[in-house]
């Protein structure tokens, strides 16, 4: 019958005016109802049927199976939109650029499709093993979407254990030892009651959990869980390709930088080739410090300066030197002592120096390379060529040392045979002096210093540095001997005494004999000039043996020896303005100054005579009754007149 309905019902139309059949409703109502059943009520299809003629029995079991049918259509309708959005995920996947924005709009999409209020995606950190909330749809708490998830609390704790989907109606009854009150408070604030997750598994690996909740209690079905099963399976594709682009770009920075850091090491090796044997050809070519420094600067393209112990620049290259170049600061100061103690290149910061090697051998130090600012920075190769190129330096230093002591030996042989002035052998010391570039016949002058034992050849390489060619220059007896021609310009003596003592950081005492004399006879004045002023113990000055004639003549002691004779004669009186704070020792110089005459020694000092004569009295209490006598006055005059002397020279102070 029902056949026959629908039979009739699919026949062209009956002509206009014709009346449907009655039970044409009831057919119509069958079809909507499988088309849709919001379209008829819940009795609808009973009704169809019955108006059909049906059977009570008969349209029970057709309703029955139109529901059967209308929940296998819905069912159908539901995977086909589910299916559409997985698809539209993978479509996604497939055109991963931002995975932000993709785990953003998956996230949303479950919510959508899970028709629930809120849907979330916490990431796993296996540092941690905490949960951190990555990606929200629906949240509307500042706080939740920060949240992290400690080990072994909440709901997602239970899932990554399981590595299971878990759901929960009432999470306010969830089981109490999972609860955290930080969870607690971030899913009370977002006002949640029921939720489920399923994890985001790699092979054995947890990824996260992909969650939804419901701000009311809600059964979640196997299909809801298998449905966000999916989507946490395409956020796990997702995080897996985000973490193997991040592996990727990490191993191509990687990549890059040990490239890099090789093609910045191949061209430090060859600049260090090229600097090496440029340095080797620059040593034999015996061209001294101006190679070293022009290969540097070429090969590092900054300048390079070298400097002597005593901080002076003696080769430079690659100019203009930066002011730090040439006056060095504290910090380049200590770069050059930790350089001194540890024989390696020391980086600098500021003041115009990057980099400080000192000029070492053993434990002597010669002086030190500077390099300035460049157009690229120092490497460790760069900073070893720095320190070849110091030893290098250091070499040179001592092969010029070697070359100068030689000529310094040759040139003291000469000096001596030139002083000793043995006539037999007058002809050798001018063939000698002739090869060494000596007129001996325009040597005229003389200067003698005294130093040191241990710093005379120092100091004699020091006088030659200051002199140049004008002078000869040897150690003779104890003391170096400088042998001049007036002729080629005049000579500083205090000027010399000091570049000298600095260079050897010791004290130096300069004797000048009169000039246009023989030179044995100079040289012997001298000497006598220096023994007595190392007996009177002044040092440190710069003396002409002229002053000091009437005493070197006749006292050639010793310290030991002209201090007694000072104690002897004049010490008593000494002794008395000591304990009485007098001058009595002011009057006895005056009246040796003036002939022992009273009168003389009033109007000098400005006193009456009678003063001056009960000083005289005072002295012969002091000296004795007969210090007036000829001998007696002649050994005191000298004292005064000497000890008078080393005051004016040394200082009252002393």
């Amino acid at each position: 019958m029902l056949d026959t309905e629908v039979t009739r019902l699919s026949a062209p139309p009956s002509p206009e005016g014709t009346k449907m059949p009655e039970h044409d409703d009831a057919i119509a109502s069958l079809l909507d109802a499988a088309h849709d059943p919001e379209l008829v009520g819940p009795t609808g299809v009973s009704d169809a049927l019955r108006a059909l003629g049906a059977s009570e029995a008969d349209a029970a079991l057709l309703a029955e199976r139109v529901a059967r049918i209308q929940r296998e259509l819905s069912r159908l309708r539901r995977r086909e939109h589910e299916l559409t959005a997985l698809f539209s995920s993978a479509r996604e996947l497939a055109e991963l650029r931002d995975s932000d924005a993709v785990l953003a709009r998956l996230v949303q999409r479950a919510r959508e499709m899970m028709g629930v209020d809120l849907a979330y995606l916490s990431e796993f950190d296996p540092d941690t093993s905490e949960l951190r909330v990555r990606e929200t749809s629906g949240s509307v708490s500042a706080s939740f979407q920060q949240l992290r998830v400690p080990p072994g609390r909440g709901l997602a704790s239970v899932v990554v254990e399981s590595r299971s989907a878990q759901w929960v109606a009432d999470y306010t009854a969830y089981t109490e030892d999972r609860h955290d009150t930080g969870i607690d408070d971030a899913v009370s604030a977002e006002g949640l009651v029921s939720m489920l997750g399923v994890p985001m598994l790699s092979s054995d690996d947890v990824l996260g959990v992909l969650f939804v909740g419901n701000r009311e209690t809600k059964e979640f079905s196997p299909d809801e869980v298998a449905l966000l099963s999916a989507l946490a399976d395409h956020a796990s594709v997702i995080l897996q390709t985000t973490q193997t682009l991040r592996e990727l770009q990490v191993s191509e920075d990687a990549s890059r930088r040990t490239l890099e850091s090789l093609t910045a090491h191949l061209v430090e090796r060859d600049r260090a080739n090229t600097v090496h044997q440029e340095l080797v050809q620059a040593v034999l070519a015996g061209g001294g410090f101006g190679p070293v420094a022009e290969t540097l600067a070429s090969a590092l393209g900054r300048a390079v300066a070298i400097i002597d112990a005593q901080e002076n620049v003696i080769a430079a290259a690659g100019l203009p030197l930066a002011p730090g170049m040439l006056s060095l600061d504290e910090p380049v100061r200590d770069a050059l002592a930790e350089s001194r103690r540890n024989g390696h290149c020391v980086p600098v910061a500021g003041a115009g120096v990057r980099a400080v090697s000192a000029l070492t051998a053993g434990n002597r130090h010669f002086g030190a390379l500077l390099l300035g600012d460049g157009a690229f920075e120092l490497g460790a190769v760069d900073l070893r060529t720095i320190e070849r190129a110091a030893q290098v330096g250091a070499l040179l230093e001592l092969q010029q040392e070697a070359a100068s002591g030689a000529d310094h030996r040759v040139r003291s042989e000469l000096i001596a045979d030139l002083l000793d002035d043995v006539p037999e052998r007058r002809s050798d010391v001018e063939r000698r002096a002739r090869r060494l570039g000596v007129d001996l016949a325009t040597l005229d002058s003389l200067l003698l210093l005294a130093v040191p034992g241990d710093q005379q050849t120092a100091a004699a390489r020091a006088v030659v540095r200051s002199l140049d060619d004008r002078a000869l220059v040897g150690e003779y007896r104890g003391f170096v001997v400088a042998a001049l021609s007036e002729d080629r310009g005049p000579v500083d003596p205090e000027r010399l005494r000091r570049e000298v003592a600095s260079a050897i950081q010791e004290a130096v005492t300069v004797v000048v004999p009169p000039a246009k004399g023989p030179l044995p006879s100079a040289f012997l004045a001298a000497r006598r000039t220096a023994r007595l002023l190392a007996a009177l113990e002044l040092t440190d000055l710069t003396a002409r043996v002229e002053d000091f004639l009437p005493y070197s003549a006749v006292l050639d002691t010793d310290a030991q020896g002209l201090s007694a004779f000072l104690r002897d004669t004049i010490g008593t009186v000494r002794q008395y303005d000591a304990e009485r704070n007098a001058d009595l020792l002011g009057t006895l110089r005056a009246f040796v100054r003036n002939n022992a005459s009273p009168t003389r020694t009033a109007r000098a000092l400005n006193f009456h005579t009678n003063t001056i004569l009960q000083r005289l009295d005072r002295l012969d209490h002091v000296l004795g009754a007969g210090w007036r006598d000829d001998e007696r006055m002649f050994r005191i005059g000298i004292a005064v007149r000497l000890d008078e002397l080393r005051e004016r020279l040394r200082g009252p102070a002393a």
